[in-house]
């Protein structure tokens, strides 16, 4: 009799654990698919899909801004405005700032011919001193691919 039990609890700990196991490798799934949606998308690749839609053109209200001086610290924003001037709707695909304190937003809707939309640039000036100069590449429908829109600040220590 106690070998029964001893076989019966032994089996019972075996499924768990191997349910315990597989539950550590579905995690270890879904995490990578996580990781891979994540993945920087290469520059090639967003160029090649915006060739995928009809060519239009567009005019910036300024590709560069200088926000002058501002203390270290401070989050600032600008708003770069987009008319499509082309016939076509402009299609904005991605907006990819160089680096890692600027976070962009950008009209994710197809922008109609003569209408307007929106390109914002956040910058957080935290780990920053004295004058500088960041970048944003913008991938969109047009013959000329990447856009670059840039801009200044001047940080000052508090």
């Amino acid at each position: 009799m106690k070998k029964i039990i001893g076989l019966s609890l032994f089996a019972v700990l075996a499924i768990v654990s191997c349910k315990k196991n597989e539950s550590v490798e579905q995690s270890k799934v879904d995490s990578t698919q996580i990781a891979a949606q994540q993945a920087p998308v290469s520059e090639t690749s967003i160029i090649d899909e915006t060739k995928k839609q009809p060519e239009t053109s567009l005019a910036l209200s300024e590709p560069s801004f200088d926000f002058g001086k501002i203390k270290k610290g401070d989050v600032v924003e600008h708003i770069y405005e987009v008319t499509n001037t082309g016939k076509n709707p402009l299609i904005i695909s991605s907006v990819q700032p160089t680096c890692g304190c600027t976070v962009p937003d950008f009209t994710k809707d197809p922008i109609l011919p003569g209408q307007k939309g929106k390109i914002t640039l956040k910058f957080n000036s935290a780990n920053f001193d004295g004058v500088v100069h960041k970048a944003a590449q913008v991938y969109a429908n047009v013959a000329k691919n990447p856009i670059e829109l840039t801009f200044t600040a001047d940080i000052q220590s508090k």
